[in-house]
């Protein structure tokens, strides 16, 4: 046995314990998170014990026990019953031995289901030091991020593959081993040694012994302080309970998550594999449950929920085919929503993603044609594209695709023909189409024309189990109370608008102003279409599909008279519009105004202007959340948003920012986000912050003139600076030229 041979069994040996180390450093991590729970699941449990009463026995028992000696004694809880305990219980009078037994017995039965159900919320608003040590534990598997749990699961095969070969080749160690081992044993150890150099060899070409380093280095890298690690869940709240639910093994109800298929559809789903190569984002359950869907049955409808994360679905699904070899995809969806589909593509994933949208689009299509990667286009757009021949495309995703339900619609044929087209198709809608068998069939018929045929009027007068079941080869939906155990949460979103031509030329009249507040309201100022307002009207559309409630915060109070009239003219039939709230509007009407909105059976919405509805008053009637442009002050949002999310709330809330894309909205939003973040961090934690929000601020006159300028700037209008009066003040009442005066729009609540 010569010096190769030691080399290898060295090699394999130095793999071996890093991979062990991995997994170990792993499992720390994850018992560290488990030793943070158990504590504050035992106080949930408990409190929640607390609150059922004694009677609930009698549901376990039914009916045979009598209690009202046992309520009499002050045991009035299933919390106090088991403290109690059988001596306690026992020297009840008329309670005798057998009645204990059946009354701890049914008592275990409840407090076992409560210990499997009960949702654990943890409270940004109020950390205290258990609630920090779980978001600090879970900080660091978090923030190691899928990578690892990658590197964790081939260390964990390459430990079960290594371990054997590795007891084998024990003799080719040494010289004097191997002269004393057997023949037997020596020839084991060849063959050891051989497999080892094998095994060692493939794993250094995948790159394994960089992938398990650096696992080992993010799990043991730890949180840099408590406020990072509350700041980094605020932002990622969902990766942080979908890892709780992992690791506490209550995840939410499995035939819920799974959408309530039927066994041999769900059998097959599960059974699908899903590659995360490409991926930078790890899924809940019931979203690796929806790519594997798609995956397993090629084209499909995923209906669910607005606010379940149908576009991270889909990227997981677009990942694992490019992991497969497939080069070609195309997203086809709403102007409205292009940037937001290529910032989610490109922050979510690994793969490459063109735009194929305006003027350019067709130079744009023939790279992506010859280069591959996600093109993301537009419904008008993709008609003027050539259809693809079979095979070349991998996924074709169409997001909001109840807009192609009218089959004699161009824009619904040139989808039609692309599915046609396609390996496999991902429609995408959070309207609940089981409402409209017809238009859902025209859907059904893109994809499949074998269901949409059998799927008849009375499939949906039978109920839900059998329209169900008649779908179920290519439709899924689950909804957010069914899958999300944490409610209510807070999930923001950031829609990005690309200005229309009008809304441009409105947005450089502003600018060549010098006036900042005509440039913030710009986007609904234009006499022609407003991609900002379109974007409301979806919104506001798909949330009263779905029987919610909507609050429309604006800064500005002619910006809430153009929506109160867009949504006017749509809405009124079906969703009634309240206010809008306003500075001027006594608080005795604003709570009036809010009570009707609360009152109404079904969706509304309220419009209020941000600083007087965003104070003072309790909208937790609302689940959706529009604020029409970005605020120079982070805790106007944050207070506004409260209305909503706060104590009383039982659904999630989801938060809409509607912004513009390369102008006043995005400068101030990279200018503020760094420091919203920890503005937000300490704000909530401390009284005197909370109660002085001014103290946390950035100058409002000093952001606002540095946007002016650098607009101008960017714009080509140094030359054509503003006179004084062109910023709406003379230059002696505000030194120096003050853009927040560029016109006198009040944002007094009390005016």
């Amino acid at each position: 046995m010569g010096r190769g041979e030691r080399d290898t069994v060295a090699r394999g040996t130095r793999l071996y314990e890093a991979a062990q180390a991995v997994v170990g450093d792993h499992a720390r991590a994850v018992e560290a998170v488990r030793a943070a729970l158990k504590p504050i699941h035992d106080e949930a449990v408990k409190r929640e014990l607390d609150a059922i009463p004694v009677a609930r026995l009698q549901d376990v028992t039914e009916g045979r026990l009598r209690l009202g000696s046992v309520e009499k004694s002050g045991l009035r809880t299933l919390g106090r019953v088991l403290e109690a305990g059988p001596y306690r219980l026992r020297q009840i009078p008329g309670v005798g031995q057998r009645t204990v037994d059946q009354i701890l017995a049914a008592a275990r039965r409840l407090s076992e289901a409560v210990h499997e159900t009960v949702a654990l919320h943890i409270d940004v608003d109020r950390p205290e030091p258990r609630t920090t040590a779980l978001v600090m534990a879970l900080h660091v598997l978090v923030e190691a991020g899928p990578e690892a749990r990658r590197a964790v699961d081939k260390a964990t095969v390459l430990t079960e593959r290594l371990g054997p070969l590795l007891a084998d080749a024990g003799p080719a160690a040494g010289r004097v081993r191997m002269l004393l081992a057997g023949r037997e044993k020596k020839a084991r150890a060849w063959a050891a040694v051989a497999a080892t150099r094998s095994l060692v060899d493939e794993a250094e070409q995948a790159g394994l012994p960089g992938l398990l380093a650096q696992a080992s280095v993010d799990l043991l890298r730890g949180t840099a302080s408590d406020v990072a690690a509350w700041v980094d869940f605020e932002l990622r709240s969902a990766e942080y309970y979908s890892l709780l639910a992992e690791i506490s093994g209550r995840p939410p109800d499995a035939a819920a998550a799974e959408g309530f298929l039927p066994d041999e559809v769900a059998e097959r789903v599960r059974t699908q594999h899903l590659d995360d190569t490409h991926r930078r984002v790890s899924l809940r359950g019931y979203q690796a449950f929806g790519a594997r869907f798609a995956l397993a049955q090629r084209k499909v409808i995923l209906g669910d929920e607005m606010g379940l994360g149908k576009t991270i679905q889909a990227i997981a699904v677009l990942a694992h085919l490019a992991a497969e070899g497939q080069s070609h995809f195309m997203v086809v969806c709403p102007a409205s929503v292009l940037v937001n589909w290529t910032r989610e593509i490109e922050a979510r994933s690994a793969l490459r993603v063109m735009v194929l949208h305006g003027p350019d689009r067709h130079y744009a299509f023939a790279d992506w044609k010859g280069r591959g990667g996600v093109g993301v286009t537009t419904f008008d757009a993709l008609r003027g594209f050539p259809a693809p021949g079979g095979g070349e495309v991998g996924l074709l995703v169409v997001d909001e695709a109840h807009s192609v339900k009218n089959p004699k619609a161009k824009r619904s044929q040139a989808v039609g023909l692309w599915a046609e087209r396609c390996e496999r198709t991902l429609f995408m809608t959070g309207t609940p189409m089981e409402n409209r068998v017809a238009e859902f069939r025209n859907l059904v018929q893109m994809l499949d024309g074998d269901v949409a045929d059998s799927l008849g009027e009375r499939d949906a007068l039978a109920g839900s189990v059998a329209f169900r079941k008649a779908v179920a080869p290519v439709y899924l939906r689950r909804n957010q109370e069914d899958v999300l155990t944490e409610l209510p949460s807070l999930q923001q979103t950031d829609e990005w608008e690309e200005l229309s031509a009008s809304d441009e030329e409105a947005y450089r009249e502003a600018v060549r102003a010098g006036n900042f507040m005509a440039m913030r309201r710009a986007a609904y100022m234009s006499s022609g279409n407003s991609a900002k307002l379109e974007r409301l009207r979806e919104i506001v559309q798909e949330a009263g599909e779905n029987g919610q409630k909507t609050v429309v915060f604006s800064n500005f109070k002619d910006v809430l008279a153009v929506v109160k009239e867009a949504l006017a003219v749509e809405t009124t039939r079906v969703t009634p519009v309240f206010g809008p709230l306003t500075g001027g509007v006594p608080a005795q009407r604003r709570q009036e105004i809010v009570d009707d909105f609360a009152g109404v059976q079904g969706p509304a919405v309220l419009l209020g202007q941000i600083q007087a509805a965003g104070v003072g008053l309790n909208m937790q009637a609302a689940s959706v959340v529009v604020i029409c442009e970005p605020q120079i002050k982070p805790t106007i949002e944050h207070q506004a948003v409260a209305r909503a999310h706060r104590m009383g709330q039982v659904r999630p809330v989801r938060v809409h920012r509607l912004l513009a894309t390369g102008g006043v909205d995005e400068r101030m939003v990279k200018m503020l986000e760094a420091k919203t973040r920890l503005f937000d961090a300490y704000a909530r934690r401390s009284a005197v912050a909370e109660a002085t929000p001014d103290a946390v601020d950035v100058s409002d006159t000093e952001l606002a003139r540095r946007i002016v300028e650098e607009e101008q700037a960017r714009l080509g209008m140094t030359d054509e600076r503003p006179t004084s009066s062109e910023w709406g003040v003379p230059r002696s009442a505000a030194s120096p030229q003050d853009p927040l005066n560029g016109r006198r729009e009040s944002t007094n609540a009390n005016e």
